[in-house]
Order: C-alpha cells, then structure tokens, then sequence
C-alpha cells in the first residue's frame, strides 16, 4: 500500500496552525487526524486521514493519551472492545496507544463508561507493567 504523505503533510501544517482547541475530557471518543504514519502505526482513513480515538489519559487541556479505535475486532491483549450506545462493535488498539495534541481532536462520537474505561486501564497496566516479552 503506498502512503501518501505529501497530502498529510500539508493538512497537518494546516491542523498544526490552529489556534483554536475542543475541550475534551478522558473517556471521551473522538474523529481525530491521525494522518499517515511510518510502517504499521495506525494511519487515518479517507482523503482527510480520520480515525475514531479514545482520550485515555488527559495530561492538560492541550495533550492526552489516545488509543486508536477500529471496527475489525481482533482478541488479543493488545485490543481492548470499546463500548458505546451506538451498539457498533469496536476495539481500542492498546498497543498504539500515543501522546496527541487536542489540535487533532474534531467532532465527538460519545463517551465510554466507567467499568469500560478500568478494564482498558487493567489491560493497559498488565501490557505495560506484567509482559517483559
């Protein structure tokens, strides 16, 4: 598959210019420009590079951990299902888990969750703290 970076690199000039953030809070499940990425970290979608993420871990009101979303369900500890009221089937990708500026935050999907949220903290903690391998 070839990747265009020529493209993202110039709607992420225009992403980075933005004065402007959304004010989001952990939980929450968001469009975000991902953009296109080396090897197989986890690219956007589409002619704009969007993909669905998880605000996993809210540092401050300009960065946050996000873990990319996707609808190919795989069971794995490196995939954590993902709950919300629209009933699609979706999976946190743990092991693309990365610090993002809420500058590539675009329009909110909704919110996972409590219980939801812990058991992608317990999967995350036991991927991070538990497996040397």
């Amino acid at each position: 598959m070839i990747k265009d970076f020529e493209i993202w690199n110039g709607r992420k000039i225009l992403i980075n210019q933005k004065e402007v953030r959304v004010y989001f809070h952990e939980r929450e499940v968001w469009w975000s420009a991902l953009g296109v990425n080396v090897g197989f970290e986890q690219d956007g979608k589409g002619v704009e590079f969007h993909r669905p993420v998880l605000v996993f871990k809210k540092f401050n009101n300009e960065v946050f951990w996000g873990i990319p979303l996707s609808t190919r369900i795989k069971k794995s500890k490196f995939y954590s299902p993902i709950k919300l009221s629209d009933n699609v089937s979706r999976v946190g990708i743990l092991s693309q888990l990365r610090l993002m500026d809420a500058k590539r935050l675009l329009d909110k999907i909704g919110v996972i969750d409590e219980v939801n949220h812990s058991d992608i903290q317990k999967a995350i903690t036991n991927l991070v703290v538990y497996n040397r391998s």
